[in-house]
């Protein structure tokens, strides 16, 4: 009774089976099809690798909403260097609630020479050729977030060379935290001193001859500080042409959660336009001169991912293309042979011929009759 069962079960088996076995009787092999086999299986052994390359690599999700922290501090990161000596020059920040941030509270003046060494004048060519790069493919962002913490240091590199020339800059350098609202980071002459008004510089005692404001931005960031990123403003020099000359950056920056296999960072972006003008009160050109950074904060939040084709999906991707390579090169071999037999073949079963045949009783017959492959011409 079980074998009876069994075998009405292998029986419904076969009768379900969509995959019916040919005899190898009758199939027919041929050169060309032999050839599509070929061109389909290295086909596929191209694409397969390719998809793979695809499957491996991984690509950055960008999302936007509306950020709703308005009570966290903002963190600026600060490196510039100011052709200026350190006691004639103050930077600090003054924001929209009227707060002042002294540099005191988190910057570092430093005596350097602003001419940079050899090695240095590299580093910074080198940092322009990425800015520029960065400029025209802005894909490239995307590489750099994935290459964050793996990726060299951004950070200008010490002097190499023992000069024996005085100091005649100051590298103001550090980072100082602030209300999370628009605000002007500015560098100018003389040191800020408190006032019920906002603040003031001293800048009676700096004659306007030692005015001279070139200056070069090896970092400005905001947010945490994450190493290999590159930001708008990295390798700028700015030379002036005049000693009362002002520069100014207006800067929106745009709060970003930044998700990657290797690091997990809440930072900020920043885009930036500049403008530089000589002060000239006589021809109208009012204003002060020095370093001015006005900054803004975007309502809008922006959450970087870091996503990977599944597994599952590229299983299916990959059967999809070995299933089509095979179905299309089926396809176009045997709509090839065909019209190759219509043009310069005779159909196999035989072509028909009208001619005049003699029949034993000495009749004539005008049938056409079946030629086959050893008839005669």
């Amino acid at each position: 009774m079980r074998r009876l069962n069994r075998k009405k079960t292998l029986n419904l088996m076969k009768e379900l089976d969509a995959f019916p076995k040919v005899p190898e009787s009758y199939v027919e092999t041929s050169a060309s099809g032999g050839t599509v086999s070929l061109i389909a299986f290295t086909t596929i052994a191209f694409l397969t690798i390719m998809e793979f390359m695809v499957y491996r690599d991984t690509w950055m999700k960008y999302e936007y909403e509306v950020d709703k922290d308005f009570t966290s501090k903002l963190r600026i990161n600060i490196d510039i260097t100011v052709a200026m000596r350190c006691q004639y020059v103050g930077a600090d920040v003054l924001d929209l609630a009227e707060t002042m941030v002294a540099s005191a509270d988190g910057l570092i003046y430093e005596p350097v020479v602003f001419d940079l060494s050899p090695q240095q004048k590299e580093w910074q060519r080198m940092l322009q050729l990425i800015q520029n790069r960065l400029q025209e493919e802005h894909s490239l962002q995307d590489v750099i977030f994935k290459s964050a913490f793996k990726s060299a240091s951004t950070a200008l590199p010490p002097r190499e060379d023992n000069s024996l020339q005085s100091p005649d800059a100051c590298r103001i350098h550090g980072h100082l935290y602030v209300n999370k609202v628009a605000g002007n980071f500015h560098i100018t002459v003389g040191k800020a001193i408190p006032h019920p008004r906002g603040h003031a510089h001293l800048a009676a005692l700096v004659s306007h001859e030692s005015y001279n404001f070139s200056h070069r931005i090896d970092h400005l960031s905001f947010g945490e500080l994450i190493p290999g990123i590159i930001n708008p403003l990295d390798g700028t020099e700015k030379i002036a042409s005049d000693h009362n000359q002002m520069f100014q950056y207006f800067i929106t920056v745009v709060p970003t959660k930044l998700h990657t296999y290797k690091i997990s960072a809440e930072t900020h972006q920043f885009s930036v336009t500049e403008r530089e003008r000589v002060i000239n009160h006589a021809a109208g050109s009012h204003g002060v001169s020095g370093i001015f950074m006005k900054y803004d904060i975007s309502s809008l939040m922006v959450t970087v991912t870091e996503e990977h084709m599944p597994f599952w999906q590229f299983l299916v991707r990959l059967c999809g293309i070995i299933g089509g390579i095979f179905s299309t090169t089926g396809i176009l071999h045997g709509f090839g042979r065909f019209v190759a037999e219509v043009i310069f073949c005779r159909f196999r079963l035989g072509s028909y011929r009208s001619t005049s045949v003699l029949l034993p009783d000495g009749h004539t017959s005008n049938h056409l009759p079946l030629l086959t492959d050893n008839s005669t011409h």
